[in-house]
């Protein structure tokens, strides 16, 4: 019986220590009659979380029987952030403080973690104090460099003084939210390259470590991660596919899946993962990255793998912009076109034997195309016959009197048809062309070599093409390749 009793209390103590959902408590001297809200980081954007009312004393609380999600929140009064706290493991505890200096004069009962957290705000306040006389000088630019040996030497100092505190509290409180902030920030330390065989130093390990290793600070399976007062997690996916890996589908692809498989791990973050990659390539600034998306929403998306989340409308629509980007990914036998000309004739695409074909795709009322149509004859009439091309201009109106009347206009040349008046089904079912005006290159077999070019990047696109392809021949053949 005395065994059971002593069972009882332990089993009740373990109930009190760990309490379900969150009971936060606050007081601010100053405030008394008001609404105040909580509100939380996720990747860009800020959210609202809970509401709760400040009595005449300024206190009030926020609660709920769920726990909430771990990260960086903040209060909001009168539509302004007023100030930062963490939300970790302990989410039952009070914050009290004035509003002539929220910072300094909060005190914490009950967590830890957020003890922590603003001790590290009163301890950058410092050293930012120390610091700020220091940048002044390093900003000077009437300083010659040699007069700013000292200033720089003492705020490699101040530096040295942060990473120490924040290795400290590393060291002493891991699994906290501070911590946690602190190690996703730290800075790699990449070992020297080691010798080959020759003697000569391994030209690729470091690049091959820190890709190995870029992460290791950096949990991408802790969701805390994305409440964050920036958006680190998607500045370090960001960093690491554009300065570690050249921009080739195939090498993007793969570590694409690299990120999503260590953000597997967790449901929130490996929706948002791959949701952030997705983004990335759904309009990518170098052309041809678009396959990634293609490949993204095949994997993910079409796969039934982000069922737990994605809606079928937001799937139809990631699928309707995925299929009108296969039509004319970088790579791929553009389909023919067979329309008729401005005097009824046939015209198919596949018939012109040139080098190269620019299909040009404009409407007759489009202002864009107004412009851009010039620039296109100019290169035209300078450089057809220097790269062996020819234009194949496709309208979008189903008027002839239009596209005839821009033809003059614009004093095109090439061979210009009427897209709705077609042999070979329409452009637009064929052609990602959803904007005009748009412009792809092909190359002899019909393939696209090019999409979406500035017209005055064609010049400089066919140089470095000629000249890649020349290079590429001659490695073929065993040859050394001509410096480009």
């Amino acid at each position: 019986m005395r065994y059971s009793f002593f069972a009882f209390c332990f089993l009740l103590s373990a109930f009190c220590f760990a309490q379900p959902g969150y009971n936060i408590k606050f007081k601010v001297d100053g405030w008394k009659d008001t609404t105040v809200y909580l509100g939380h980081y996720y990747g860009e954007s800020t959210y609202i979380k809970d509401t709760a009312r400040a009595n005449t004393k300024g206190e009030f609380a926020f609660a709920g029987k769920k726990e909430l999600a771990q990260g960086v929140y903040f209060l909001v009064l009168d539509k302004s952030k007023i100030f930062e706290f963490v939300i970790g493991k302990s989410q039952h505890f009070s914050m009290d403080t004035k509003t002539d200096d929220y910072i300094k004069n909060m005190k914490i009962t009950g967590d830890a973690d957020n003890k922590l957290f603003f001790d590290n705000m009163l301890f950058n306040m410092e050293r930012h104090k120390e610091a700020e006389p220091l940048i002044k000088i390093l900003q000077d630019s009437t300083l010659a460099e040699d007069k700013k040996k000292d200033a720089r030497a003492s705020f490699a100092k101040v530096n040295e003084k942060v990473v120490a505190y924040q290795n400290d509290v590393i060291a002493k409180n891991p699994g906290t939210m501070t911590a946690t902030i602190f190690k996703s920030a730290q800075a790699l330390k990449i070992p020297d390259a080691p010798k080959k065989a020759d003697g000569t130093p391994d030209s690729t390990f470091q690049l091959r470590w820190y890709r190995e290793h870029f992460f290791d600070n950096f949990d991408l399976g802790n969701e805390a991660l994305l409440r964050m007062p920036r958006p680190v997690y998607s500045d370090k996916i960001n960093e690491y596919l554009d300065k570690l890996y050249a921009p080739q589908v195939d090498s993007i692809s793969k570590a694409v899946d690299k990120i999503v498989a260590k953000a597997k791990k967790n449901q929130e973050t490996y929706k948002y993962a791959v949701w952030a990659c997705l983004l990335k390539y759904q309009q990518p600034e170098i052309m041809g990255l678009d396959e990634v998306y293609v490949r993204l929403y095949d994997k993910y998306f079409a796969s039934g793998e982000m069922d737990f989340w994605a809606t079928d409308k937001l799937k139809k629509n990631l699928k309707d912009y995925a299929d009108r980007l296969r039509k004319s990914l970088i790579g791929k036998t553009a389909p023919n076109l067979m329309m008729q000309d401005a005097n009824f004739k046939p015209r198919s695409m596949y018939d012109l034997k040139t080098k190269y074909t620019i299909v040009y795709i404009f409407d007759p009322d489009c202002g864009h195309c107004k412009t851009e149509t010039p620039k296109l004859v100019d290169f035209y009439t300078k450089d057809k016959t220097r790269f062996n091309l020819e234009v194949y201009a496709v309208s979008t109106d189903t008027s002839m009197a239009k596209m005839r009347d821009y033809i003059k206009t614009m004093n095109m040349k090439w061979i210009t048809v009427n897209g709705p008046r077609t042999y070979s089904g329409t452009y637009a079912d064929l052609y990602d062309a959803v904007t005009t005006p748009s412009l792809f290159v092909l190359d002899e077999k019909k393939k696209i070599i090019a999409k979406k070019l500035p017209i005055e990047k064609l010049e400089e696109f066919f140089v470095n093409y000629e000249k890649f392809q020349k290079a590429k021949s001659e490695k073929l053949k065993g040859q050394t390749p001509t410096k480009l």
